[in-house]
């Protein structure tokens, strides 16, 4: 009876140990996952054969001709470059037949030799004029040229206010794409003071024209107003020294300024396009440019004396015009 139970417990025991071994490397299994995964198996593809490679520093064919026959040779479509140029038909590019200044205007009294002799080529001019305001008129009813000069005053002065202020959405609507740049270059980091006093004499219209572009329709209105005024004009560099002008001193200025209009579009309206620099005009004062001085370089705890300080001259280099 004894050996028979001894032999029943030896195996229930072996039973016991045999699924404890095998629980444990199930456990095993779980917590390592390289040993669950099959190992990876590498298949070799190959790879697309590149038809043209493009040419190294120092290759065979160098010119571009040379690499676009290699590469039409290899079957590489090589696009076609196109030379174009983009062009704005709200504006024209420039001024049409521009207006020549008399020399000495507003000098020269109507009384004089010579003033009689410009006011006798004015009348000549005018007869051109005449033809390009009855084609304005067909497309601005409104257009006048007693009332135009007041209006384009207003266009003007409003122009160079938005101009001083920076306001570049304002400035667009009341200069043309061709204007715009040549009245904001060169303004950057710089504080500009301007203001329009009053006019010394009022504003008349002096020439007219109505040039057409890209085709005959495409008609534009070119009107030349003469403005003779006191303004004043400051400009401050961008650690505020004065550069050019002053805002106390007013001066006489003689413009002749050319307004714009696209005619065929129903949204255009007038804005400034240019003025008229007569080659008789006086030249402009040089500019005053604030320039550093190298000095010496202090330790923290020295200081400088300006009396003990010599301003070390440029060495003569030599150069070619």
């Amino acid at each position: 009876m004894a050996a028979s139970i001894t032999r029943a417990l030896a195996s229930v025991q072996r039973v016991l140990g045999h699924n404890l071994t095998g629980k444990t490397q199930c456990l095993e299994s779980l917590l390592d996952p390289a040993r669950r995964c099959p190992p990876p198996t590498l298949v070799q593809t190959r790879t697309k054969k590149r038809h043209f490679i493009p040419p190294s520093v120092g290759a065979k064919h160098k010119t571009f001709s040379e690499q676009e026959s290699k590469a039409k040779a290899a079957g590489v479509v090589v696009r076609q470059q196109y030379m174009e140029r983009v062009i704005n038909i709200t504006c024209t590019a420039g001024i049409f037949d521009p207006y020549i200044p008399p020399e000495g205007d507003a000098r020269l009294s109507t009384l004089s030799k010579e003033g009689l002799r410009q006011r006798t080529e004015q009348l000549k001019q005018s007869a051109g004029s005449q033809l390009a305001v009855r084609k304005i008129k067909d497309h601005d009813p409104d257009f006048n040229t007693k009332g135009f000069p007041a209006r384009a005053q207003e266009i003007f002065i409003e122009a160079h206010a938005n101009l001083t202020s920076f306001n570049k959405e304002n400035l667009h609507s009341l200069v043309t794409e061709r204007c715009y740049p040549e009245m904001v270059r060169g303004n950057r980091y710089k504080t500009l003071r301007w203001s329009f006093l009053e006019s010394l004499e009022p504003p008349r219209v002096v020439h007219v024209r109505c040039p057409d572009m890209v085709s005959k329709g495409n008609l534009y209105g070119q009107v030349t107003v003469r403005m003779h005024s006191k303004q004043t004009l400051a400009i401050y560099d961008r650690f505020g020294r004065l550069m050019y002008g002053s805002e106390a001193v007013p001066r006489d200025v003689l413009e002749y300024v050319v307004f714009e209009r696209h005619l065929v579009s129903p949204y255009s309206r007038w804005r400034m396009h240019g003025k008229i620099v007569p080659a008789w005009a006086p030249p402009k004062d040089p500019i005053i440019k604030t320039i550093m001085i190298p000095g010496p370089q202090l330790k923290p705890w020295e200081e400088f004396e300006e009396s003990n300080y010599e301003v070390p001259k440029p060495k003569a280099v030599q150069w070619h015009k």
